[in-house]
């Protein structure tokens, strides 16, 4: 395997756990994603142990060009950070695995081994925030005209006042607004407005400036 992290003193731990195993042999060490991504190229290894946050290209980075590069080389992220974000880009970049600094040496040990057969492997708390965004439901979507629609509609315009503004006929407006009920689950112009609001789906209302 390939230790890839900016702090030596993690590298030379990490080196010293892991060859202690029999079956697991570091190849070699790179300090930023740059270098790992060229040890990589060279020494073609089963598993990189890839830290995220590095100076000159970060993890998430050198995980995408090593996956792309070498199908056969498996990623296994190893890191102190467990935000969406940095587990996201991770995962999106092509990495098998990721943990945490704090997992203990023998679990370490086990997941480079289930990396190496193509495994996925994920800690805990970072298994249950993926499935927290899985399992959280996307928001709507609307048109850009029912947008439109809407933000009149939050403006305070009456149909006709909106379909005069966006050059439509009434009725048009209507089958915009029974649309947009229907996406929101609301069945009112207030309701809908203030879902929208709250999804974000509509820009806040700016407060009106005193005289």
């Amino acid at each position: 395997m390939l230790l890839v992290d900016d702090h030596p003193v993690v590298r030379t731990g990490l080196a010293g756990m892991l060859t202690a195993e029999a079956d697991l042999d570091v190849v070699g060490e790179a300090a930023n994603g740059e270098e790992a991504v060229a040890m990589s190229r060279r020494l073609a290894p089963d598993v990189v142990l890839m830290d995220l946050r590095m100076p000159k290209m970060d993890g998430a980075t050198a995980t995408a060009q090593i996956v792309a590069d070498q199908p056969g080389t498996r990623v296994l992220v190893l890191t102190t950070y467990d935000t969406d974000a940095d587990i996201v880009r991770a995962v999106e970049a092509g990495a098998t695995g990721y943990l945490l600094k704090d997992t203990p040496r023998t679990a370490l040990a086990d997941a480079v081994r289930a990396a190496a057969r193509g495994e996925t492997v994920l800690a805990p708390p970072v298994a249950a925030r993926l499935m927290n965004r899985m399992r959280a439901p996307s928001p709507p979507t609307l048109t850009r005209r029912e947008s439109e629609v809407l933000g009149a509609v939050a403006r305070g315009l009456s149909n006709a006042d909106v379909g005069r503004e966006l050059h439509i006929g009434e009725a048009t407006v209507k089958t915009h607004l029974l649309r947009i009920f229907a996406k929101l689950d609301v069945d009112d112009r207030t309701a809908a407005v203030t879902r929208a609001y709250s999804l974000g789906i509509l820009p806040p209302p700016t407060p009106a400036s005193g005289s």
